[in-house]
């Protein structure tokens, strides 16, 4: 497939945004999501070689080999010949058009654990306000639940939605973990996460808390 990292070529490994969502919908720290962790940081500005990638991966080459053999079959990295743009330092300007982005109809937030919102887009301040103190009462109610969501249950996410009649999610949340923090992307009518707006979104919240 054309793109997919090859490290003989020396191509600048990327995430995609399904790799992206798998480094952070869990708090569960596996090698392939510290992998992830290092190219959400990093890999926009540096090519990726065999001495690097085991450094990223606790120094067993063999391992961090098979580890990113296997997220590029999953379709969670792909390389770049040329290293992309260095986003801005000010995270709170970049935050509003990264969100906007995200949502069908332009509203979308970013909260932590705690129900404060970092910034938001398409929301009025009150509202935000609001909406941000839930996202932390739904975060407590997964935590406290996890048992039977994750292994009784047996289901692959963490995110909630209040859905119309027809299913579709009217305002959806969905944790994110990075480093040790913990935040809530809220987002009002439908989702648009497999999109490279997400991936940047990660990207910005990794290089300055993972």
């Amino acid at each position: 497939m054309d793109g997919i990292l090859k490290l003989k070529d020396r191509l600048y490994p990327m995430a995609t945004p399904a790799g992206a969502y798998f480094a952070v919908a869990s708090q569960e720290k596996t090698l392939a999501r510290r992998l992830l962790s290092q190219i959400l940081r990093l890999g926009h500005s540096v090519p990726l070689t065999e001495e690097l990638l085991a450094e990223w991966c606790d120094g067993d080459g063999e391992a961090a080999l098979d580890t990113l053999y296997r997220l590029q079959r999953l379709d969670f990295v792909h390389g770049t010949e040329t290293p992309r743009p260095t986003l801005g330092s000010n995270l709170e300007s970049q935050l509003p058009p990264v969100l906007t982005a995200l949502s069908d109809s332009g509203r979308a937030m970013l909260a932590d654990d705690n129900g404060l919102y970092y910034a938001a887009a398409g929301f009025h301040h009150e509202t935000a306000e609001e909406v941000a103190a839930l996202a932390g009462d739904i975060i407590s109610l997964g935590r406290r639940h996890a048992l039977l969501l994750q292994q009784h249950l047996n289901l692959g996410s963490s995110a909630w939605a209040v859905a119309n009649p027809a299913g579709a999610s009217e305002l959806a949340f969905y944790p994110l973990y990075i480093g040790q923090q913990s935040f809530v992307l809220i987002i009002g009518g439908m989702p648009r996460l497999q999109d490279q707006h997400f991936v940047t979104l990660v990207e910005l919240l990794a290089r300055r808390y993972a």
